[in-house]
């Protein structure tokens, strides 16, 4: 992975203050880097776990945001150990627990992307469809799982660490790679049906953005701040829309990544890039709709009227679907590293670096309930059951779930 993966990392090895870099910044620096302390908000909320689940603290060795998959009332959730379990979202109670891959030594938390090839382990978060939940995994496995039961359906291999969530979508399961390939294969027994081959730049945040569906088409959002549409049926390139324009002296400069959630609309597409820009352009021929100058390391969350991120600074922005003008803005919660917001019932909902967790209300963008999940990071987006349930992994291993306010 060389120095792709460098920046992420030290990002969120600075930002929860590991021993391993300590004395690097001045005292200066660091109280200028450090999360701006909480404010006290005028709480109409009081969020309470209604289960806890602990899956130990393999999560925290990654630096990714593995996020859960829900699949009606069961939950799918992988970890670094090579487990995939299913859970019942509404008691908490599991279902199966299966272990896909043996795992080897783990590398340090800082310089992962040292890790021997013969060593194991899930680094991409489960994708389910078709009766199937599937999992990628460091040295590029990638299997899949009976959602029942838990069996082996099949598996195989493909040329790169996987540390995107795979999507399953007509009749196939779309990979992306850590060397810039996306795979379709074919979801009855894993075989390989196409392939998709794009450079990466030579540094980029270490994260691949997860193929999202929209119809025929397959989105996919890349390391040089590029969306690029294929047709699901054969790996084509349909159209691709540049997002963010890479610029800049030098390659730190020029980060313009794609790497969180992409929204699809009925008509419509939203994403972010890494470079501070965001845009909605035609689902049919990319066809920018707005541009924006906000845009986010992380993905959109989308409500009925508005999309939602959190800026590189740590300011949660609600854009209008139609025209992309400021709703709101919240600024309070500032260099705290925000997950992508994730959207349950009237408040966008964004976890930090200190494993709190802020629901916004997507009228006024006022926060109005708060809890501590954990005392370790929220890396990736909380996700929302049909039901209203929110669901959120903590880079400890702790699993908890919330229902809708």
């Amino acid at each position: 992975m060389s120095l792709r993966t460098l920046i992420l990392a030290l990002v969120l090895v600075l930002a929860t203050g590991c021993t391993t870099v300590k004395g690097w910044l001045s005292d200066d620096k660091a109280k200028a880097s450090a999360p701006a302390p909480l404010v006290d908000i005028n709480a109409t909320l009081s969020p309470k776990a209604s289960w806890t689940v602990d899956l130990g603290d393999s999560q925290s060795k990654l630096g990714l945001r593995q996020r859960p998959a829900i699949d009606g009332d069961r939950l799918f959730v992988s970890n670094d150990s090579g487990r995939v379990l299913a859970i019942d979202i509404n008691s908490g109670d599991t279902l199966w627990d299966s272990q896909v891959v043996k795992t080897g030594k783990q590398g340090s938390r800082l310089f992962f992307w040292k890790r021997k090839a013969t060593e194991a382990g899930l680094t991409g978060g489960p994708g389910v469809g078709a009766g199937l939940v599937v999992v990628g995994g460091r040295n590029g496995e990638v299997v899949a799982l009976d959602t029942e039961t838990g069996a082996e359906r099949w598996k195989t291999t493909v040329t790169s660490e996987v540390i995107s969530t795979p999507l399953v979508h007509a009749g196939l399961v779309i990979v992306r790679s850590g060397d810039g390939r996306a795979f379709g294969l074919d979801v009855a027994d894993g075989t390989r049906k196409w392939v998709f081959d794009r450079g990466l730049p030579n540094l980029s945040v270490r994260g691949n953005g997860s193929p999202v569906a929209g119809g025929e088409l397959v989105f996919l959002g890349y390391d040089d701040g590029a969306v690029i549409a294929l047709r699901a049926a054969d790996g084509q390139r349909a159209w691709e829309q540049l997002i963010a324009q890479p610029d800049g002296r030098n390659e730190l400069e020029r980060l313009s990544d794609v790497d969180g959630e992409i929204q699809v609309g009925l008509s419509e597409l939203y994403a972010t890039s890494f470079r501070g820009q965001t845009m909605a352009i035609t689902l049919s021929n990319a066809r920018p709709l707005w541009t924006r100058d906000v845009g986010s390391y992380g993905g959109l969350g989308m409500a009925a009227d508005k999309v939602v991120l959190a800026d590189n600074k740590g300011t949660v922005w609600a854009l209008d679907r139609a025209g992309g003008t400021a709703m709101w803005k919240q600024e309070v919660l500032a260099r705290r590293w925000l997950t992508t917001p994730a959207v349950q019932g009237n408040y966008a909902v964004v976890g930090d670096v200190q494993g709190y967790l802020h629901w916004i209300n997507l009228d006024n963008g006022q926060i109005e309930g708060r809890v501590r999940v954990d005392r370790s990071p929220i890396l990736a987006t909380p996700q929302v059951s049909p039901a209203g349930t929110l669901v959120v992994l903590t880079s400890n291993g702790k699993l908890k779930a919330y229902p809708q306010p």
